[in-house]
């Protein structure tokens, strides 16, 4: 078998194969794997945001939360970006959006 001819068959099937019937079948792939990208990548990652996004904007004054560093404090007080927690002997601030889960739920201490 000599290089010519492989050279002939990919020659002969370039000149027998034209460009497809329906142009929608050459896309069908690409559309597929769009889809399944949705459903398997994009839509639970969209699920998981807005469920951090209730759990951040439903936090109190008196919860026990945890923060994406590890940290576990209970809140103190609650602004618009910032949440102040207690550790332990320390009280320092943390934004809102490192808080990842409510530990314990507790009754608001505001007076």
């Amino acid at each position: 078998m000599h290089v010519n001819y492989f050279s002939g068959i990919l020659a002969e099937g370039a000149t027998t194969g034209g460009p497809p019937q329906n142009p929608i079948m050459a896309f069908l792939p690409m559309i597929l794997l769009v889809v399944v990208f949705y459903f398997i990548l994009i839509r639970p990652q969209q699920k998981r945001a807005k469920e951090l996004a209730k759990l951040v904007d439903s936090v109190k004054s008196g919860d026990k939360v945890g923060t994406a560093s590890g940290i576990i404090g209970t809140v103190v007080t609650v602004k618009d970006k910032v949440v102040t927690l207690r550790s332990a002997d320390s009280k320092f601030e943390v934004t809102k959006s490192s808080i990842t889960e409510i530990l314990e739920s507790g009754k608001s201490t505001e007076s």
